[in-house]
């Protein structure tokens, strides 16, 4: 006997991969608790994270849209000026060092030096949201409406939350030099100006994202609790690297840390849990068969298999709209401020 006598069929490679089908591997993800459809749930992230909310209200989960569009908006538009998105109207969270300043600048515990950027024609950008709005405010008084009307919304979040869902999308980061307060865009691509004396480049490592990740669960707690956390990694690669690396490298070092990161949390928490939605899209098993042939969007039916494995697992047998191959493939990304830095490339 050896301590692999009694392992299960998953925990060897032939049985739990080599000798499954990539559409359905059984025993991958196991949850620590139940999800139920009476629990609230917020859910902030990454670009590849607007597919979770979208599946938690198709069905029929509390999922908690504190920031709706106002009475008579066109719906069509709702994805394009951030509502619809997530539990507020905050954009895409790349990092959790943007979570943790995001509720800290809606407390007032935080108040950043770069308040605004003011575009050519003169319209006003949120540094902190640059395509909310996706030819600006008209200017500044009502941007700070909008902000204020927006930190009302986050500051309610919290309280109301009992299950928190955040995917973890990348290390890097452009952040101000003055205060260190880390923007979701390089300033000069979705809005604003890049001066390199104003603005520096930050690639997080673990110990950061696991002091970040800790600290926001430590605010969150204080808010509720009894809260519960549920960690995903986006299987999205970078659009491109600040770095010196190969984009190829430096996509897989942000993942390494992220899903370490998140692997670390498991453990150590009890109420935190993790789903692998990066290892059912962009793990070599599934011989990137779940990518448009950028090898960087997901396609429609990666999102499904991940959507679907993770609801069965808690009970939920109620399947995705069926497959529509033609659909799949005319599909674009999520709302994506980094998808912009493809533009950039020669």
């Amino acid at each position: 006997m050896t301590p692999y006598s009694n392992q299960p069929q998953r925990a060897f490679w032939r049985s739990g991969v080599s000798e499954q089908t990539p559409l359905r591997i059984e025993g991958l993800y196991e949850p620590k608790f139940k999800i139920d459809k009476e629990m609230r749930i917020a859910a902030a992230g990454s670009c590849f994270a607007q597919h979770i909310g979208s599946q938690f209200k198709k069905r029929g989960y509390n999922f908690l849209d504190l920031e709706q569009a106002p009475e008579g908006f066109p719906s069509e538009k709702n994805h394009v000026y951030g509502f619809d998105l997530y539990s507020c109207r905050y954009g895409n969270v790349y990092s959790v060092r943007q979570l943790v300043q995001l509720f800290a600048r809606a407390d007032g515990r935080f108040i950043p030096e770069e308040s605004s950027f003011i575009e050519k024609d003169s319209r006003v950008r949120d540094p902190f949201r640059p395509a909310i709005e996706p030819g600006g405010f008209v200017d500044q008084a009502e941007m700070i409406r909008d902000r204020e009307h927006h930190f009302s919304k986050v500051r309610s979040l919290a309280a109301q939350t009992d299950l928190f869902v955040f995917t973890f999308g990348l290390t890097e980061c452009w952040e101000c030099i003055s205060d260190d307060a880390a923007l979701p865009a390089c300033p000069g691509t979705v809005g604003g100006e890049f001066d390199a004396a104003r603005y520096r480049f930050k690639n997080f490592a673990f110990g950061e994202v696991m002091e970040d990740a800790e600290t926001f669960i430590s605010y969150a707690l204080s808010k509720n609790p009894s809260m519960k956390f549920l960690f995903t990694v986006s299987p999205v690669p970078l659009t491109a690297t600040a770095t010196d690396d190969h984009v190829l490298s430096a996509t897989v070092y942000s993942k390494s840390v992220l899903r370490a990161v998140c692997g670390e949390l498991r453990s150590k928490y009890s109420f935190v849990d993790y789903f692998p939605s990066y290892e059912l899209v962009a793990s070599h098993p599934m011989r990137a068969m779940y990518f448009m042939p950028n090898l960087r969007a997901v396609a429609k039916e990666g999102v499904e298999i991940v959507m679907e494995t993770f609801f069965r697992a808690h009970g939920d047998e109620g399947s995705n709209q069926s497959l529509d191959l033609q659909e799949a493939r005319a599909k674009t990304d999520p709302v994506c401020e980094e998808a912009i830095l493809d533009t950039f490339g020669v």
